[in-house]
């Protein structure tokens, strides 16, 4: 657990040289004595001492005597004993000098402070060596910093207390020290501006008070009270604190934080994290092409969103997770039946509170910890830990290692999570240690499978995914048995931004006698083709590939390898119309039923033939009735949904061709048309019956010649399609989706599901009693908005105190 390191016991030397008195510089390298304290004062370019009160225990320093009797530059007793030095003055902008006029005995100044902290182990810029004084009004100094010199010869370490008498260590000459080069380096700069601010001379403390701004390695600090320890190099911001880093903001009552080494500790933390930029929110370098290298990222400060109400919740998206198998709609149409286990999407802006948070460097400890993607409060879903430790591993993979994480739902139920690291990849990923599927026609049923990441970088990824089929396993076969395990495997290549190779491959049985009939794969490189109206071109070979043809069923294809272009929507004018098309050549290898075609000896029912197809498709909506919805509050139009349900009735129409000609004559030449109806009633809101969505369709086809294959044949010419959505009490909601084939009254497909959905998250059960088919989907919202969401507790924040 990282923990803020203690102060050093010895302050470094502060020392700030007018231009004018720079020669003092080399009287000192003779041995003469330097200019004190006092005469730097009287000199007008050192503000007088202040006597500051209340210096927290954090900030006091070591009482040690001040050598104004001895040369600094005298090695026995030279700052580069003491560490590296700190310079103090007031921030000027770049591009211009401004003018400051010093008061003396004023021991307050309204104004901007620049601390020139030295870098730290992890940082390799060079000191500041100039000074530059300003008040606000006023007329600017400069000065110049001495540099103090460091040796060739190793120093031994000083054991005992600084008032103990320190051996001489042997005085080199003069060309023998050696003073770094120093460069300009904006991120090693530190600026404090406040309404008042004070430095007492005597602890080397800076205390600003009223809306002080601390700006330091590419963040924005805000708060009521600021002071800073030079020579400890220890910062502690009290009263409505805000660090703001890029989009991720960070809140608390008290902040302390350890220049040397990044570290800190933040008390009564809350804040926000966007995790699309998290990982660019760290300081850049300037750019050598920026008008100007030197200029420092300037975040915006947090006052104004923090006085701001919770306000612009949309829903971008969101995660989801399936286990199981359910029927899916392709982009040409078609319908597939193969397993959906996965994952897609993210989940991309949390919220967090903690009872203190402990961080150095990219690590941090949080302690009594929640977590939520739900802007209002109190949210509906929560993950919750005794402690959590963040670790990044790389730009795109974050770890966190939670103690007693559990996820709460609707303040009421909380499970364990039976895992307590969590990596953040912000890659695609499949989650989880192992994932339930279902499938009844190649795996037995239900079965278990556990993703396993071979290779990952960022044009290449291969997976490997070992399977346990259960339900063969416990009935069918022994548990054991090579028939009861298997595999899938997958691979993603980006070749260039248009042109990507993805590859898979499946294995559902570990018997060698079986292989070739258990095995299925697939390999597709695909090109984007155009700019203004981008189209696919897929090259795709595959084998054994299963296809879902209406009321013939799961089929087949032993094998098929071809081309395929395929169009984008397009509109047509401003006539509402859109089409769409595609066009390809495949030679395939399928089952067919034409015993013409089969010799009359045979080891199966496979035909190879080239097969030459084109299709189009028109289509247009018509808006009947539109409502208004509720507005996009906890209480009304989002209780139960991330974005308010907006009634409407919808009237649809659809037409498609499609020609297909194969190499021993055959053809297959269809027309179909659709009509539908589609909406919503209800918001959502109420407890009871308070939506209802429903859809229905029919579709007629006329068709010629049919296809000499089973897989594409047109066997359904008259289908009437629908379904109903109900709600029932609250979140839960019960419906079917069904088609039948109104010519034979063969029941084509019909889905049960049930819903339990809130604002944050929904959790679905899926069954297909017809297919065979079963699935669990959970899936978990994303939000963005604007100003401050408050506590968890749903307290609100007015004028950026909780009341």
């Amino acid at each position: 657990m990282p923990q803020p390191v203690q102060p050093p016991e010895i302050p470094a030397i502060i020392r700030p040289v007018s231009s004018n008195i720079s020669v003092n510089y080399n009287q000192c390298s003779q041995g003469m004595p330097p200019v004190s304290v006092t005469n730097c004062v009287s000199r007008g370019v050192c503000q007088q001492s202040t006597q500051a009160t209340g210096v927290p225990a954090a900030l006091r320093t070591p009482k040690i005597s001040v050598l104004e009797d001895s040369c600094l530059l005298n090695l026995g007793k030279s700052a580069a004993l003491l560490g590296p030095p700190i310079s103090v003055g007031y921030q000027v902008q770049s591009t211009s000098r401004a003018r400051q006029s010093a008061q003396k005995g004023q021991r307050k100044t309204k104004g901007q402070i620049a601390f020139n902290l030295n870098q730290s182990p992890i940082s390799e810029a060079s000191p500041i060596k100039r000074i530059v004084t300003q008040e606000r009004g006023g007329e600017a100094r400069e000065f110049e910093l001495i540099v103090p010199p460091t040796t060739t010869q190793n120093l031994p370490e000083a054991e005992g207390t600084v008032n103990e008498q320190e051996p001489q260590p042997p005085i080199i000459p003069e060309g023998q020290i050696t003073i770094p080069a120093t460069t300009t380096e904006p991120i090693g700069v530190l600026e404090l501006t406040a309404d008042s601010q004070e430095y007492d001379e005597q602890r080397q403390v800076v205390t600003a008070e009223g809306n002080v701004i601390v700006r330091f390695q590419g963040a924005l600090l805000d708060a009521d009270r600021v002071q800073i320890n030079l020579p400890n190099r220890i910062m502690v911001a009290e009263g409505n604190v805000a660090l703001t880093r890029g989009d991720q903001i960070l809140r608390g009552e008290r902040f302390e934080y350890y220049f040397v080494q990044d570290s800190g500790v933040v008390y009564n933390a809350s804040g926000e994290l966007y995790n699309a930029s998290s990982e660019t929110d760290l300081p850049q370098p300037p750019s050598p092409e920026d008008g100007d290298p030197t200029a420092i990222p300037r975040p915006i400060s947090d006052r104004i969103a923090r006085n701001l109400p919770l306000q612009g919740v949309t829903n971008p998206g969101g995660y989801s997770f399936t286990v199981g198998s359910s029927l899916a709609v392709g982009p040409d149409g078609s319908v597939s039946g193969i397993p959906t286990t996965g994952s897609r999407g993210s989940v991309n802006r949390f919220r967090y509170e903690a009872d203190r948070v402990d961080f150095e460097g990219s690590e941090a400890i949080a302690t009594n910890i929640r977590i939520t993607n739900d802007p209002f409060s109190p949210p509906d879903l929560e993950l919750q830990a005794k402690t959590a430790r963040f670790r990044r591993i790389s730009p795109l993979l974050d770890e966190i290692v939670a103690s007693q994480p559990r996820f709460v739902f609707d303040q009421g139920l909380s499970l364990p999570t039976f895992r307590n690291r969590i990596l953040i990849d912000r890659r695609p990923r499949e989650p989880g240690l192992f994932n339930f599927g279902f499938d009844d026609d190649d795996r037995g049923g239900l079965f278990v499978e556990s993703p396993i990441e071979i290779y990952s970088g960022p044009t290449f990824r291969f997976s490997l995914t070992p399977q346990y089929f259960l339900q063969r396993a416990i009935f069918d076969e022994s548990p054991i048995d090579p028939r009861a395990f298997g595999f899938e495997s997958r691979l993603e290549l980006t070749i260039d931004p248009r042109t990507n190779l993805v590859g898979s491959a499946a294995l559902t049985s570990l018997d060698l006698d079986e292989i070739e009939e258990e095995t299925r794969a697939s390999l597709r490189l695909r090109r984007i083709i155009g700019t203004t109206l981008p189209h696919n071109l897929d090259f795709e070979a595959s084998y054994r590939d299963r296809l879902f043809n209406g009321s013939l069923g799961f089929q087949t294809v032993r094998s098929s390898i071809g081309a395929v272009l395929t169009s984008p929507i397009i509109p047509l004018g401003k006539t509402g119309i859109s089409l769409r098309y595609q066009a390809g050549i495949q030679n395939i290898n399928a089952n067919t039923n034409r015993l013409d075609l089969l010799p009359i000896v045979r080891d199966d029912n496979r035909i190879n033939l080239t097969r030459y197809q084109a299709a189009a498709s028109l289509g247009r909506s018509f808006l009947l009735w539109r409502g208004k919805g509720l507005p996009a509050t906890p209480e009304e139009g989002l209780r139960y949904t991330p974005r308010p349900v907006v009634p409407y009735v919808a009237f649809s129409t659809n037409i498609t061709g499609v020609t297909s000609l194969y190499s021993n004559g055959d053809n297959q030449n269809s027309i179909s048309g659709s009509v539908g109806l589609a909406g919503q009633l209800g918001h959502f809101s109420r407890p009871f019956f308070d939506y209802t969505g429903f859809n229905i369709r029919f579709t007629e086809t006329a068709v010629g010649d049919l296809s000499p294959f089973l897989f594409d044949r047109v066997a359904d010419t008259s289908v009437l399609s629908g379904g109903i959505t109900q709600q029932i009490y609250g979140p839960v909601r019960l419906g079917f989706q069904t088609s039948f084939n109104l010519d034979t009254g063969q029941e084509i497909s019909t889905d049960y599901f049930l819903e339990y959905r809130r604002r944050s998250y929904n959790i679905i059960v899926r069954y297909n009693p017809v297919q065979g088919l079963g699935s669990v989907s959970l899936r978990v919202n994303d939000f963005n908005w604007t100003g401050n969401p408050g506590r968890f507790d749903g307290r609100p924040v007015i004028q950026g105190v909780t009341r």
